[in-house]
């Protein structure tokens, strides 16, 4: 199932969404006022609300969707074409947790780019990005040459966690994700630098896309052997596969709920390929115009454009 975030001329205010087959959404919140999840109606009034609710009590969303194919829930259809899609949840709960260094050739071009000697990571490096960072699909980038001179980008495959957990074993993570995501981490190479930690050059405002949607972890059979790709006005910048990942996706699972609680609705970004900007000979970093593209076989396509902070409308802010 694709489940988003979204707005539509007949709801201008966000609901949680199921894409149908054809071009048909569902707007999940009226189609549980309608038919019977076995849950409150409020449940279901956003995709966070709906993850903790399938985790503590599985199948109400299979049941709207049954319902909604079947013809019984039309009321709360709408044309898909009309949506406007918004970061799956616009609004984590919490920081967004990261995975820095995972590909190996993306560690070997940073590097050599620092001129430094090669050093693989012995163990998982996470930092976090905050929830004022998420903005969703076709948003704008903030890129303040006030704030940073040297904005890159990196595509990243994202997990969403649906049952929480707390010490949870490598053998048992993967069926505690919900869902699977593209993020896109964008980072101040400077103010990483200069700041000689990561939360700050990768946590400004607007630097952290997210979308199109959550695609159910049932219907993503193989996430650690998936492409994913980013471009830059078109130019092939990234591409590789999530098999080259140096810590797999049920490590970082694990290593991350040691003492750490995951919660329904918590994301991970598990880190980027190389074809980084600041890696490039010379550095190519982004600027106001630049529109990045970002692809995940079997989850879709994330599209952002760089703009300066006067072209950023009200409406995005």
């Amino acid at each position: 199932m694709k489940l988003a975030t979204a707005t539509h001329p007949s709801c201008p205010q966000p609901f949680p969404a199921l894409l149908l087959s054809g071009e048909t959404a569902l707007n999940l919140a009226r189609a549980a006022q309608l038919a019977d999840t076995g849950r409150p109606a409020s449940d279901y009034a956003s995709l966070a609300g709906i993850i903790a609710a399938e985790a503590a009590s599985p199948g109400g969303l299979r049941h709207l969707r049954a319902e909604a194919e079947a013809g019984r829930l039309d009321e709360a259809c709408v044309d898909a074409a009309g949506l406007r899609l918004l970061a799956p949840l616009p609004r984590p709960a919490k920081n967004v947790f990261c995975v820095g260094r995972n590909y190996l050739d993306h560690v070997s071009e940073g590097y050599k780019a620092q001129k430094l000697e090669i050093k693989v990571p012995e163990h998982i490096q996470f930092f976090s990005k905050p929830p004022t960072a998420v903005i969703g699909p076709d948003a704008s980038i903030e890129c303040d040459p006030a704030v940073t001179g040297k904005l890159d980008y990196e595509v990243e495959l994202g997990i969403v966690i649906g049952k929480g957990g707390k010490n949870i074993s490598a053998d048992q993570a993967l069926s505690h994700v919900f869902g699977y995501t593209i993020v896109n981490d964008i980072t101040a190479r400077d103010l990483q630098r200069a700041h000689d930690q990561w939360f700050k050059g990768k946590g400004l405002d607007r630097s952290c896309p997210m979308g199109p949607w959550i695609v159910t972890a049932d219907e993503v059979a193989a996430p650690q052997d998936i492409r994913l790709s980013l471009s830059v006005n078109g130019e092939p910048r990234q591409d590789a596969s999530t098999a080259q990942m140096i810590f797999k996706l049920p490590a970082i699972i694990a290593e991350l709920s040691k003492g750490l609680t995951l919660e329904p609705g918590d994301i991970i970004a598990t880190g980027t390929p190389s074809g980084v900007g600041y890696a490039m000979d010379p550095p190519r970093f982004l600027r106001p115009g630049d529109v990045i593209r970002c692809e995940i076989e079997g989850i879709g396509v994330l599209s952002n454009r760089v703009a300066a902070p006067d072209d950023i409308t009200s409406e995005e802010a």
